[in-house]
């Protein structure tokens, strides 16, 4: 089970520097310690409101966000496929895995990128934020996406490049590997089954073999409670 922002393609990046350049242009900067909580997650951090607040008024809402969204449509389009996700997939495929994608982000974002780049046909399953009440940290993503596939959460592997996604997979009771990327890699994360630089650093049967070598008492499966 794939994230997918950060981790099949960089958008965070692009995303990041063109809220960074907004904030650039009313004089004020934008640290990574604070634009982490829009990492992984939906409505996590509000940039705008915060930029309106440093700069004490409101600001021109609808041209700030469309020097926001030019600038970033822009980025990601420039972004390939990060190294190792096509090998992956297609291990994955001929071992006989079930594959799914579960982001914070929304369905038609994440379909949209896995088409344009020639990938939506190796993966079975597409969770997104419209199809949950609840986002990243939180499991129930990759709990609907488990049940999509018809797979048990403890039998599933998650691979994530944020803390809050790294979050919601143990809260799923699942295995996780943490794939930082230049974004993501000075952050906090919580201890996972396995971290790799990126996803050709190890075929995928060598991440199997590393994770499900690791003795049970190390993950951190968590009893739900959703009443």
């Amino acid at each position: 089970m794939l994230d997918f922002d950060g981790l099949i393609v960089d958008t965070e990046t692009p995303i990041y520097a063109a809220w960074c350049d907004a904030y650039r242009r009313h004089g004020q900067a934008l640290d990574l310690e604070l634009w982490q909580h829009a990492l992984g997650t939906h409505g996590g951090f509000d940039p705008l409101a915060h930029l309106e607040a440093l700069c004490g008024g409101a600001l021109d809402r609808d041209a700030t966000q469309r020097a926001v969204q030019a600038a970033s449509a822009a980025g990601c389009q420039a972004q390939p496929l990060l190294p190792g996700v096509e090998s992956l997939l297609r291990d994955a495929r001929a071992l006989g895995l079930r594959r799914a994608v579960a982001s914070s982000s929304s369905c038609g974002w994440v379909d949209g990128w896995l088409r344009r780049h020639g990938v939506r046909e190796q993966i079975e399953v597409v969770v997104g934020r419209d199809d949950v009440r609840r986002v990243k940290p939180d499991p129930e993503l990759f709990l609907l996406a488990a049940s999509r596939l018809g797979v048990e959460p403890a039998r599933c592997l998650v691979f994530e490049d944020s803390p809050n996604g790294m979050r919601a997979a143990q809260d799923a009771g699942m295995r996780c590997v943490a794939v930082p990327n230049a974004l993501t890699r000075p952050l906090e994360r919580p201890e996972v089954d396995l971290v790799v630089g990126s996803l050709a650093e190890q075929s995928l049967a060598e991440m199997l073999q590393q994770v499900e070598g690791r003795p049970a008492a190390t993950r951190r499966l968590v009893a739900l409670d959703h009443g």
